[in-house]
């Protein structure tokens, strides 16, 4: 399923990068094996407050764990998402009840229905994107070895 542009703008990812402090990730793995974990980890490591949201954990990264968005007592800038697709409409419609400022779908959460219910209630929507490797494109360090190039790439020139 391809993806509408609007939903991999990159100034939109810098402007919500930028401005955001708060970070409800749910899905969040206690597992560390788990790229939600990983991604979670490098977050807090970078100076946003996560905010666990699994209703089988208590406790994930030090933080306390809430069942649902819903569940979460303060402000949350972006409702960042490590669930399967089908889940997504649900989640869209917790995040605008919420007011959350921006809906951050990772690689492969990809359901039209669940970003155009997100758009609706006033939340910016970034969809099959991954929050850690835009960071590290647009805030961290990776600009600064010049690729910034709009594209990920495993492509290696051969030994000469």
């Amino acid at each position: 399923m391809s993806v509408p542009a609007r939903y991999q703008d990159a100034l939109t990812i810098q402007r919500v990068l930028n401005t955001a402090r708060t970070i409800a990730v749910v899905g969040l793995s206690n597992n560390e094996l788990r790229a939600s974990y990983f991604v979670g980890y490098y977050l807090k490591r970078h100076g946003y407050r996560v905010i666990p949201v699994n209703p089988r954990a208590s406790e994930i990264l030090g933080e306390t764990s809430y069942p649902s968005l819903l569940d979460v007592p303060e402000k949350v800038d972006i409702v960042n998402v490590f669930r399967a697709p089908d889940a997504l409409p649900e989640i869209a419609e917790q995040a605008v009840r919420i007011g959350a400022g921006s809906l951050w779908c990772q690689f492969g959460v990809v359901n039209e229905t669940g970003g155009r219910i997100a758009e609706d209630g006033g939340v910016t929507v970034v969809m099959d994107r991954c929050i850690k490797v835009e960071h590290a494109r647009y805030v961290g360090r990776m600009h600064w070895l010049g690729f910034n190039t709009q594209r990920i790439t495993s492509v290696r020139a051969g030994l000469q």
